[in-house]
This record gives structure tokens, C-alpha cells and sequence, in this order.
């Protein structure tokens, strides 16, 4: 079984960087290795829950291979393919802003790479068993985060947000202690194990610890291998090639990041380890969707404080972050203005790009000087009383330029407190609405040509927390039909689906302060 997968490994991480030479399986600080070998823990009685078509295709296995034995056990780490050396990533990062030193897979473990129809993939268990970076934990992961991580990773794919893949979901049939809100009381969950794919699961931090570490010569041979691979159109290695590394990662991200606030997504631990080089969402903890249209919400509860990852601080935060990676490349580079300039590029670019997508939100393709006040208009208003920003927007694509007293009509449901739409707020909300009439006489555009194309940028069914927690809730009790469910309804979040429109709604009542529903905690 598994036939043309096994054909096709072409593990060129472990071939081409330095290895960690200690093969015991003991929590240390790693020096000058990328990696560590290590074989996943067996787990006690492993079931698949799901296993993604789409995936399966993209990694030249079929339907009835990933039905036997020998892919339960592949996938969920109690056997090891052979001629593959499973291992763990080294890395460090800085964490809520300041440096945490070396981090690395604690809970991640690479099975192998392959090549298949042109595109590169590594998969990865997470939730596979100790590892040298586990530090104290365990290296297991729960039920609970995974059926998020393996959802939120195909749903952001079919929203056209870069991001890992997630081929299965599976219990281990173990149990693992985890303090879900950190709060002192531990209790038991089922363990899982999802198997997620990515051309590669670098990140910030994996030139970091390098950099900090005065490593030299591993810093190099990382970025090498990095740009031989993934970014082979810069050209061979110099300081002007490092330097082009440094822009095209740093083009990336703010189209990710400008992704994730087009539809309302909120990671909720940016730190500098949880990004990725490629430009990828990766590392699906704590992440959230805007209910109520907030600048300042944060889904992690560890954040909840300072709102350091809080959505309207995403943008700034992927700056942040950009700022340690060129302190990390600098010893390649060597030029404090040309690495300045890319930085100051993103924040020029941010502002075109924002101010662009909005217009696409808002129907408008034709630039005109009144746009960026008519935004901040919007965002003011959408402030002034709690209203669903997933809603919102794709109601709003209904609204025809010759009618304009209908507006506010049209977005009413989407107002999770409709007492709260006082005289005064239906008058900001008017003169709002009869100013984007006027704006939309400008395009070119019928209404029904506008609608299509709003449609397209802006979701009818994301991935709520409460959704998500409905199908932990079912899944805890062996029950996964709404695992499928969603996972199906998510495939195509830009149709009207018709037969789930149960799913267009506001955030029910009673998932307001649900532990899972609300906020979260990076507990996995």
C-alpha cells in the first residue's frame, strides 16, 4: 500500500542540513543542527476521524490506500515508512515580544518529503510524543485543538488565505492532562494526532536561533537551502540575493496578513516562531474569527491583558516580527539601509494593499480620492454598536446604488443587539449609506456585477469558534458527522449553499463567554 507516496519521498531537509548528532531522545539545548532525529510515540488504540480527498490527491495516495492499515499506522506515528527518518525542526522565536531562546518541535514530528506532480511536500504529526524540544511537555496533543487545527487549515485554503494543509485527523486512544484555561484545574481529554502538509515548516524563528547563537555558518546554509528551494527565481547565493530573500518573505507576509484581515481571522500568537518563511498561515493555537467587528479583540486568553495580538494589530505585529528577522539575516547582509528601505517598504505597502482590499470589499474598483474617509466612515461606524463583520459584508453586496434608504434595512440582522440601534446611530448609518450611493454611481458596475464580485472576497461561512466547539463537543463522544459536516461546508465558503444556511448566523447567545467559543487559551 501506499505505493506511489512511497515512490515519490525526497526527504532533502535531512540531506542537505546539518543534523543534530545525539539520536537519544532527551530534552537539551541542540547546537549547530537544524534537526533531531526522533520516532513518534506509540499510541494506544489509533482511529481515524477524517482523512482529506483533496490532500490525499495532492500527495498521489488513493481513496482505498488511505483506508488501510498501514496508513492508520503511518499517519497517526506507530510505524515508520521505510527508508524515512522521522525528526524535529529546531528553532527559537521571540514570544509576546521578547526572546525565548531554543523552542523547536516540541510537539511536532516530521514523517518525511515528497515530490509528487511538481510541488514539494513535508508532512508533519503534531501531537506525535516527546521530542529534544518538548522541554517539560509532554508532546501530545488533545482532541480539542486538533479537530480546530485540522478545520481551520483546509477552511483558510478554500478562502484563498496561504496556509498548511491538514491530510487526516485521528484519536490515539490515550488520555493526556491538560489545563485547558490555565487555571489550575487539570483534567484529562482524548488524545489526537493530525498529520499537516506544507512545502516546508520553516519559520522566523528557524534563522533566529542562529543569528542569536553567533551561528554563523548554519544561519548561511539554512538560507541557502531556503532559497535553492523555495525561492529559486532570486538566483544563486550573495549578499544581493540574501537581501531579495529578505524582500520576498517580507512581500508575503503582508499579503497573509492582508488575507487574515479581509476575512476577519485572528491568529492569536504571532509570535516570531509561529511564522512562517514561506508566508503560510501555521500553528492553528488560540486563533479566533471577529464576531462583532473589533479592533481590539484577541481570542488568546494569555493575551488578554495587553492585546498584544489583538486584530487590528496584526499588520504591525508581522512588522515586528519582520524587524527580528532582518536583525537575524543582518550577518549575511551587512547593510543596515537596504534591509531599513524593505521594512519601510512594508509599511508603505500595507497602506495601498489595506485600503485596496477594503475597496474590494465595498464594491469599489475604481479608485477615487473619497475612498479612504468613506472606510474610516465605516469602520467608526461599525464600531459604534456590536454588528457581525461576516454578516455585514456579505449582506451588504444586496444593496443597490438607487436605493439607499434601504440600507441600513439590509444589515439589520446583523446587529446582535438591535435595542442598540439608537436614533443617533441610525442617523450615522444613513448619511453612511446615501454617501456610498453616491460612491457607487462612480463604477462602472451594475449592481448584480457588483454583488458577484464582493462575493468573492467576502465570505458567507467561515469557521466560528462556536462552530468549531460544536464539533469538539460531538466528536468527544465519538460522534463526528459535524466534523464532516463543517469540514464539507467550508470547502466552499463563497457559495450560498443553500442547504447550510444555518450556518450564516451570528454567534449564539450562549456562546458568548463558552470556554472555546470566546476566547482560548494556547493549551493543545
Amino acid at each position: 500500500m501506499l505505493k506511489t507516496f512511497k515512490s515519490h519521498i525526497n526527504e532533502i531537509f535531512t540531506s542537505e542540513l546539518p543534523a543534530d548528532p545525539i539520536i537519544e531522545n532527551n530534552r537539551r539545548q541542540v547546537e549547530e543542527a537544524c534537526f533531531s532525529f526522533v520516532t513518534p510515540q506509540q499510541t494506544k488504540k489509533p482511529e481515524l476521524i477524517h482523512v482529506s480527498p483533496e490532500m490525499l490527491k495532492q500527495l498521489g495516495i488513493t481513496e482505498a490506500e488511505s483506508q488501510s492499515e498501514e496508513f492508520l499506522k503511518v499517519f497517526t506515528g506507530n510505524q515508520v515508512l521505510q527508508g524515512t527518518k522521522p525528526y524535529a525542526m529546531c528553532y527559537g522565536g521571540h514570544q509576546f515580544g521578547n526572546w525565548a531562546g531554543q523552542l523547536g518541535d516540541g510537539r511536532a514530528i516530521n514523517l518525511t518529503e515528497i515530490e509528487y506532480k511538481k510541488q514539494h511536500w513535508a508532512l508533519q504529526l503534531k501531537g506525535a510524543g516527546p521530542t529534544p524540544y518538548s522541554r517539560t511537555a509532554d508532546g501530545l496533543a488533545v482532541l480539542r485543538s486538533s479537530v480546530r487545527e485540522y478545520l481551520c487549515s483546509e477552511a483558510m485554503f478554500h478562502l484563498g488565505v496561504p496556509t498548511t494543509r491538514a491530510l487526516s485527523l485521528a484519536v490515539t486512544g490515550d488520555q493526556v492532562l491538560r489545563d485547558v484555561m490555565y487555571n489550575g484545574n487539570p483534567e484529562y481529554e482524548k488524545g489526537a494526532v493530525v498529520c499537516r502538509v506544507a512545502p516546508s515548516f520553516l519559520r522566523f524563528g528557524s534563522f533566529e536561533i542562529f543569528a542569536a547563537r553567533e551561528d554563523v555558518k548554519t544561519l548561511r546554509t539554512l538560507t541557502d537551502y531556503t532559497i535553492k528551494h523555495f525561492y529559486p527565481e532570486l538566483g544563486p547565493p550573495s549578499k544581493n540575493t540574501h537581501l531579495a530573500f529578505f524582500k520576498a518573505v517580507s512581500e508575503r507576509t503582508l499579503k497573509l496578513i492582508i488575507d487574515w484581515q479581509r476575512v476577519g481571522f485572528v491568529h492569536g500568537v504571532m509570535n516570531t516562531d509561529n511564522l512562517s518563511i514561506l508566508g503560510l498561515t501555521i500553528d492553528y493555537g488560540p486563533y479566533g474569527w471577529l464576531e462583532g467587528f473589533d479592533f481590539g479583540w484577541t481570542p488568546n486568553t494569555t493575551d488578554r491583558q495587553h492585546k498584544r495580538y489583538r486584530y487590528g494589530n496584526q499588520p504591525n505585529i508581522g512588522l515586528w516580527n519582520l524587524y527580528q528577522l532582518a536583525n537575524a539575516l543582518f550577518p549575511l547582509i551587512e547593510d543596515v539601509e537596504s534591509l531599513q528601505a524593505v521594512l519601510d517598504d512594508y509599511k508603505t505597502n500595507f497602506e495601498s494593499q489595506s485600503l485596496q482590499m477594503m475597496r474590494s470589499k465595498l464594491g469599489l474598483f475604481e479608485a477615487d480620492e473619497s475612498d479612504l474617509q468613506l472606510i474610516q466612515d465605516l469602520e467608526d461606524a461599525l464600531h459604534s454598536a456590536e454588528i457581525d463583520m461576516t454578516l455585514f459584508f456579505r449582506n451588504l453586496s444586496k444593496f443597490e446604488k438607487g436605493k439607499p434608504s434601504n440600507g441600513l434595512q439590509l444589515i439589520n440582522e446583523a446587529f446582535y443587539n438591535s435595542a442598540a440601534i439608537t436614533s443617533e446611530l441610525e442617523a450615522v448609518w444613513k448619511r453612511w449609506f446615501k454617501r456610498y450611493a453616491e460612491r457607487l454611481q462612480k463604477e462602472s458596475e451594475s449592481d448584480v456585477e457588483r454583488a458577484l464580485k464582493m462575493n468573492r472576497v467576502n465570505p458567507k461561512y467561515v469557521l466560528r469558534n462556536y462552530m468549531a466547539q460544536l464539533a469538539i463537543d460531538d466528536a468527544e463522544q465519538g460522534d463526528y458527522a459535524l466534523v464532516d459536516e463543517l469540514f464539507n461546508l467550508l470547502k466552499n465558503p463563497y457559495d450560498e449553499q443553500p442547504e447550510y444556511q444555518k450556518w450564516f448566523a451570528k454567534r449564539p447567545e450562549w456562546a458568548r463567554n463558552k470556554v472555546g467559543c470566546s476566547m482560548l487559551s494556547c493549551s493543545s
